[in-house]
Order: C-alpha cells, then structure tokens, then sequence
C-alpha cells in the first residue's frame, strides 16, 4: 500500500500525513480547512476536492478528526467513506470518539463489505512530528496485519489490543483518565511548592529521580508551566472531552469512579472560565 488517504488535516492529522509522505508514501489529504490543506501540499501531499476523490485515489485511507460529529458525517454521511468506498479498502480512524460510535462504524462497515479499524494515538503533536506515537487499535487481526507497516511509520510502539472493535478506543479512554488525574495532581503540587518559597526548578530536579517523578510532570512543567506558554499540543477542552468519553464508559459499565467524577467537575469548570482553548497544563494556572 503506496497510496494513502488521509482525512482530516488538523493539529494531528498534518503531521501524520506529512510523515507518510516523508517516508515515501504518496498521499492525499482533504480538509474542508484551505491553510491545512495547502500545509500538506507543501509537505509533498495532493490535495483532494472531495471524499470521493480521495477513496479514488487510494489504496487505504486514514481519518484523524476533531469531533464526534465530524467523524459521523466522514464515515456515515451522505457523501462519506462508507458510501463512496470500495470492497478491500480498510478505513482506519485514528481519533478519539466515544466507543459505541467504533461499533455503529464497524457494523455499517461490515453491511457494506469494508474493513474497518479504530486505532486512536497517544503521544500528541510532538509524537505525531517525531513519528513516535502510540498506537491502540481494535478490530480484526487480519486488517491489523496489513495496515502494521503503516502504523510503523507513524509510530514507535503498535498495539493490537484485540479483534474487539472498540478495544483500542477503551484503552485510549484509560489513557486519558489517568492523564487527567496526573495533570491535576501536577497542577496542585506544583502550587504548593511555590506557596512554599520552592524553586520550581530544583524541585522538578529532585522530584525527578523520586516515584513523584511522571512524564505528564515533565512534559507539563517542561513545555508549559515553566515557559508560561500555554499555546496547546493538548488542549484543555479535548482533554475534558475524552474524560466525558471515559465516565460515560464507567455509567455503562455501573461504576460510580467518584474520584473522576469530581475530576470531570474540575476541568468542566476550568473551561467554562474560557481555557479550554489553552493547554491542558494551563490547570496549574486555575488551582490556585
């Protein structure tokens, strides 16, 4: 597979689809945003008017997309994938979704003889630029099989979690929760340091070869908290998102999880205030 689809062309999306270009793989991405789109171009892309001109030209098409909504009308629109795709081409979404969509997909999919794989990332925009993400994928192991290369390239360390469907998502999900609980636990330690007349610096310098060390800790304070630049590689609102995702997973499941509930208050107030936009380590900011 030398011909790639790529959908969805934004903060994950580019640097994805830039990546397969750069390790030789010819590539056309379309996004109904102009400036990414023209990003690709620059990167060595082709750039696709529409859905259908991408399953055209395409061998396997990858989707990375924003939005519940957006991954709805991509996949189960009018004019989306499943609608203009071809028996034997496996459609592959890399984003976050709540895991009921991944099984609403699958089963379309399968009405329509099409393969189809949820496998979300983790690492974030910087693991998406080195091609060092990692990658949870569901579904079946045969479609894994031939998609691997792929996913290779996009990242250092590939998880078939299990032919269910949505396996991958409920790890993502996982993941996520406990970036929350590591973000908060970061934010509010961090004050209390700095309460204390503690240079934050020298802290992270001892906390770091201590159990209190964490990459949240580092990637937070590092990247964010210490160059008070809070422009997003994970925004605030996506992380809040995800947490949504997993606490209606735990209602499924019947489980109270009370501490992430409490959580999920937390970030759900902190965006209300207007920082959903910012990254998520701008939370240091709002525990004050």
């Amino acid at each position: 597979m030398k011909n790639i689809g790529f959908i969805g062309l934004g903060n994950m999306g580019l640097p994805m689809s830039a990546g397969l270009v750069n390790s030789g793989y010819h590539v056309m991405g379309y996004d109904l945003n102009e400036e990414a789109s023209l990003s690709l171009k620059k990167a060595g892309g082709e750039i696709a008017s529409s859905v259908a001109q991408v399953v055209e030209k395409s061998e396997l098409i990858l989707t990375s997309l924003p939005s519940v909504k957006a991954v709805e009308e991509v996949y189960l629109g009018k004019e989306g994938l499943i609608t203009n795709a071809k028996p034997g081409q496996p459609l592959v979404d890399t984003s976050t979704v709540f895991p009921a969509l991944n099984v609403k997909i699958s089963e379309v999919c399968k009405e329509h003889n099409l393969d189809f794989l949820a496998s979300p990332v983790s690492g974030g925009v910087i693991g998406a630029v080195n091609q060092t993400l990692t990658v949870m994928v569901g579904g079946s192991q045969h479609v894994y099989d031939e998609v691997l290369p792929v996913f290779q390239v996009l990242g250092e360390n590939i998880f078939h979690v299990n032919e269910q469907i949505d396996s991958g998502t409920t790890v993502k999900l996982i993941n996520n929760l406990l970036i929350g609980f590591y973000t908060a636990g970061v934010s509010e330690a961090l004050q209390l340091a700095s309460k204390k007349n503690i240079d934050l610096d020298e802290l992270f310098s001892m906390l770091n070869v201590s159990y209190g060390q964490s990459r949240i800790y580092e990637r937070n304070y590092k990247s964010f908290i210490a160059e008070n630049d809070y422009n997003p590689g994970f925004s605030l609102k996506l992380l809040r998102k995800d947490l949504e995702f997993a606490m209606e997973l735990a209602d499924e499941s019947h489980l109270a999880l009370p501490i992430s509930k409490s959580l999920l208050h937390l970030y759900r107030s902190v965006e209300q205030e207007g920082y959903g936009d910012q990254d998520m380590a701008v939370l240091y900011e709002q525990v004050k």
